[in-house]
Formats: structure tokens, C-alpha cells, sequence
């Protein structure tokens, strides 16, 4: 994608920052939760129409976003919460940045922006979540264009340029646009798939398989409840 591009050009000037920052002894989420209360300063200022200095704060924002993950493999300190709290905290801004645009929109009377910073922050949300859930199912999940970092790169250009409501319009339908094709792709990746055991009743035993009735090269040896880690969580994804 056109930001992952742009992200490569600035790879080795961000490595180096974050190996500046790491021999601070900085930790990597204390740049996560810099990053959520920059977010926070933006979405007070777009509430106060302050539009120019909040598409500041949003740069400031997105560039721990960028350093957080490095520091981390900097410092050898990368771990699944890590990745986890990150995700988390990117949710918790984008809705705060949404919800600032809100509050603005609504004290100036705009009803028609109102709803469409709405759609946007719905947008925003399943966008994330169908993702999420796209990856539970299907080795390959990564459709569609609005990602996160589409949408902050187009939220901070409007805000500098005072065009926050084509962003929005334009937030609003491709972002849901993206949700509708992950779906898509999902159930193409899907309909063809083997499907899951029905649930038996509450105290009933499950059916028992015996193994002579497997089909043969399928493993015979795995125990019933063994837990399956599907994914593991990463900063810097």
C-alpha cells in the first residue's frame, strides 16, 4: 500500500532515531501511550475547531506510532502484550480523534458532517475488527485500502489543509467499501472449506472418532482439548 511504500523510504532515518531513543533506556510502551495522549491533545483540538494544530499533534502521534516497535527490537524487549497493548491504544485513538470531530461537528450545527463522522468511525472500527476476524479463518486477510495508516495520512492532510469534510466523505463510503470486500474475500476463502463440529448438548460426551477411520497422512495422536495459538501478536505489525 501507498503508506507501506512511503514507510520503506523512511525505514533507515527511523531506525536510527529509534536506536538514538532506545540508548535513553526509554521503554517502548511508554512511547505507545505518548502516542494515545498526543492522539487525545488532537481530538480536544478538533473539538475546539482547531484543525491546522491538531493535524500537527497527529504527525507527532503517528511518529511514535513508527518508533514504538523499533525501540522495542532495539532494546530486545518485544513481546505479545506489547503488540497487544498497541493495537489496543490505536483503537482507543482513532475513536478519540473521530470523537473530537464529532463534538465539533455538532456544536457548529452540522448534522449532514455529524452523521458522516459516524460512518467514518464505523468504518474505522470494522475495518480493524474484520480483519481481526479474517485471520482466525484464512491465511490471507490483507484486502482492501482504508488501513489505519491510510486513514491517519488522509485525516492529517485535511486537517492541515482545512478539507476535513471531503476526508470524510471520502473516510465514510471507502472505508465500509473495505469492510464489504474483506468480506467477500473471506467467503470466497471460505465456502470451499470443511465445516466446524456442531456444538454438542450441555453434559453430553462428545462423539469419539476411532482412529482406523481417519483418512490416511491425517494425525492420529492429537489430543481432543490441545489449545492452538493462531497468531502471535507483534509490535510493529
Amino acid at each position: 500500500m501507498l503508506t507501506r511504500s512511503i514507510g520503506r523510504y523512511l525505514s533507515w532515518p527511523l531506525d536510527r532515531l529509534a536506536a538514538l531513543i532506545a540508548r535513553t533506556g526509554i521503554p517502548p510502551n511508554f512511547i505507545t501511550w505518548s502516542a494515545l495522549f498526543l492522539n487525545l491533545w488532537a481530538g480536544i483540538l478538533f473539538a475546539a475547531g482547531r484543525f491546522a494544530t491538531a493535524g500537527g499533534m497527529m504527525i507527532l502521534a503517528g511518529l511514535c506510532d513508527l518508533l514504538d516497535g523499533r525501540v522495542a527490537r532495539a532494546q530486545n524487549r518485544v513481546s505479545i502484550f506489547g503488540g497487544f497493548l498497541d493495537s489496543i491504544l490505536d483503537r482507543y485513538a482513532d475513536l478519540i480523534l473521530f470523537l473530537g470531530l464529532l463534538v465539533y461537528y455538532t456544536r457548529v450545527n452540522r448534522f449532514l458532517y455529524a452523521v458522516l463522522v459516524g460512518a467514518a468511525m464505523a468504518g474505522a472500527v470494522m475495518v480493524s475488527y474484520a480483519k481481526a476476524r479474517a485471520e482466525s479463518l484464512v491465511p490471507n486477510s490483507e484486502v482492501g485500502f482504508w488501513d489505519r495508516p491510510e486513514r491517519l495520512a488522509l485525516m492529517i492532510l485535511g486537517a492541515l489543509v482545512n478539507r476535513m469534510p471531503v476526508v470524510l466523505w471520502i473516510l465514510a463510503i471507502g472505508s465500509n467499501i473495505t469492510v464489504i470486500h474483506r468480506i467477500l474475500h473471506t467467503w470466497k476463502q471460505t465456502k470451499d472449506a470443511a465445516p466446524l463440529p456442531v456444538s454438542s448438548p450441555m453434559g453430553a460426551r462428545p462423539a469419539q472418532v476411532h482412529p482406523a477411520s481417519l483418512p490416511h497422512g491425517v494425525a492420529r495422536d492429537v489430543p481432543e482439548s490441545r489449545p492452538i495459538l493462531t497468531r502471535t501478536a507483534s509490535r510493529g505489525r
